[in-house]
């Protein structure tokens, strides 16, 4: 066996022997997993002014600090009791709730059916696209449509709210 075989070989079964020495390949590296048990990734609120991007080498680090800390678990049931004991009908909000989550329930069931028909889910995104080009043209390319949009929109509100 000659020597150009052997090293082609040993490549083929040591594939990080061939990548150490030399890159054949010319897609880029995959970026680092960021920890899980640092500070940074386990607090909720950051500051957007102390978040510092660094590139070494074609990879990001990101380091941002946190300006609070998260809130303790007993807080938030101590919260949920007292707005759930403000609560006058509670049957109400159960039923609204149980309906939500049937509602999504639903949605997903029909979502998954329609999305499983060839062809349907290309059709139903060349709709939605047709749709938000005509929703641009109709009410946000010009300042008078826009206007008219916005009071719309105000309009809509009151009717919810109840003051119109």
């Amino acid at each position: 066996m000659s020597t150009a075989t052997s090293m082609r070989t040993t490549g083929v079964l040591s594939p990080l022997a061939a990548t150490t020495s030399h890159r054949s390949c010319g897609l880029p590296n995959l970026p680092t997993r960021f920890s899980t048990s640092s500070p940074a990734a386990a607090s909720f609120t950051f500051k957007l002014s102390s978040v510092s991007v660094s590139r070494r080498r074609g990879q990001f680090q990101i380091k941002a600090t946190s300006e609070e800390t998260p809130s303790d678990g007993g807080e938030i049931l101590t919260d949920l009791k007292e707005k759930w004991d403000a609560v006058e009908n509670k049957s109400t909000v159960l039923l609204y709730g149980g309906g939500a989550i049937v509602g999504v329930w639903l949605s997903a069931t029909l979502v998954g059916a329609i999305n499983s028909i060839p062809l349907l889910p290309k059709i139903m995104e060349l709709v939605g696209l047709g749709y938000t080009g005509w929703f641009v043209y109709r009410y946000l390319l010009f300042k008078s449509s826009r206007k008219e949009l916005a009071t719309d929109i105000e309009s809509l509100k009151k009717k919810i709210a109840g003051t119109e």
